[in-house]
C-alpha cells in the first residue's frame, strides 16, 4: 500500500504518486523544471500572488525522490540550486570615503529603499558578495530587499526571505503545534542577510535601519504577495556578534541554535552556534498563528 506524507502543505497520497509517476514516465524527458512547471498547472497549486508555487514544487519532487517513492530524470543543466553560493562582481564606482559621525547628524539624509529592477539587483547581489561574511546566495522562495542610502550613496543591505523549517527556541515561544507550523509558516519571515558597508560607521545606523524596514516590511510583502506576515526571525553566530543592533531595535533574543543543519540527520552538530531573534509584526501574532484548525 502506498503511504500517505504531507510535503511543503501538499498532501500527497496514492492518487497523486500515481500521476507524478505518470507524469514522469510521460514527459520526464523534459527535465525536472518541466515536470514541476506540468505539476503545479495539474494542481492548480499557487502562491497567494497567483503564481504557481514551481519551487515548492521542485522540492516536493526531490523529497519523494530521496524516499525512494519517485525516480526523477537526469538534470538536463548544471543551473545553479537555490542557496549555493553565487559569483558576483564588485560594485564599481563606489564611493568609499569615511561616513562617520553621530546618526542624528544626517539622519534627514537618510533612506531605505526596496530593492527594484536590475540595476539595484546588481547592487544589492555585489554588495552582499563582496562585503557579507557569508557572500551571496541564490534565493529560494519568497523575498524582499533593501538597500539604505545617505543621500544617493548605499551604505547597507537588508534581505528577508523563506523562515525556517523547524527551530525549537522559536516553536517554543510561539506555542504552536508541529500541524500549525506547517499550516501557517508562510506568515514568517527571516532576516537572512544584513550588512552596514564597512567604511560606514554611524553609531545606532544598524537598528535605525532594522527599524525602518520593519515599519514598513508588512505592507511591502502584502503588496508583492498579497500575503500578510505575523512574526520576523534572525539568527546570528554568537562567537561573531553580539545582537546589540536587534535588542535596541526591540528584537527578542529567544534561546540559541544545537549547531545544526537541516540536514544533519545523525545529531553530528558542527555548525557554527546561533542566537536566535524574533519580532512580532503583529501583537496577535500568537492568537493568529496557534488558532484551532478550521
Amino acid at each position: 500500500m502506498e503511504p500517505e506524507l504531507t510535503v511543503r502543505r501538499r498532501r500527497i497520497g496514492p492518487e497523486e504518486l500515481a500521476l507524478i509517476r505518470q507524469l514522469i514516465a510521460q514527459e520526464g524527458e523534459h527535465g525536472r523544471t518541466h515536470l514541476s512547471n506540468r505539476l503545479c498547472e495539474l494542481w492548480d497549486w499557487r502562491q497567494a500572488n497567483g503564481r504557481f508555487r514551481q519551487i515548492a514544487c521542485r522540492e516536493v519532487l526531490r523529497r519523494l525522490q530521496a524516499k525512494g517513492l519517485v525516480q526523477l530524470p537526469p538534470i538536463l543543466a548544471g543551473g545553479r540550486r537555490a542557496g549555493d553560493r553565487k559569483a558576483v562582481s564588485r560594485p564599481e564606482g563606489l564611493d568609499q570615503g569615511p561616513l562617520s559621525g553621530p546618526l542624528p547628524r544626517v539622519q534627514d539624509q537618510l533612506a531605505l529603499q526596496r530593492v527594484q529592477g536590475r540595476e539595484q539587483s546588481r547592487l544589492f547581489q555585489g554588495l552582499i558578495g563582496t562585503y557579507h561574511y557569508l557572500g551571496y546566495q541564490q534565493p529560494t522562495g519568497a523575498q524582499l530587499k533593501y538597500l539604505g542610502y545617505h543621500q544617493d550613496r548605499p551604505i547597507g543591505c537588508l534581505s528577508f526571505g523563506p523562515a525556517a523549517w523547524q527551530v525549537g527556541a522559536r516553536d517554543r515561544f510561539i506555542g504552536w503545534s508541529s500541524a500549525q507550523r506547517v499550516e501557517r509558516l508562510e506568515w514568517l519571515v527571516n532576516n537572512d542577510r544584513f550588512l552596514i558597508l564597512p567604511w560606514v560607521q554611524l553609531p545606532q545606523l544598524a537598528s535605525w535601519l532594522l527599524s525602518q524596514c520593519l515599519r514598513r516590511l508588512r505592507s511591502d510583502w502584502q503588496q508583492v504577495y498579497q500575503h500578510d506576515l505575523a512574526l520576523a526571525e534572525t539568527f546570528i553566530e554568537q562567537d561573531r556578534f553580539g545582537g546589540r543592533s536587534y535588542a535596541a531595535a526591540n528584537w527578542i533574543c529567544v534561546g540559541q541554535t544545537q549547531g545544526r543543519g537541516r540536514n544533519d540527520r545523525l545529531f553530528q552538530g558542527g555548525l557554527p552556534i546561533k542566537t536566535i531573534w524574533l519580532y512580532p509584526l503583529r501583537r496577535d501574532f500568537r492568537p493568529l498563528l496557534c488558532a484551532p484548525e478550521p
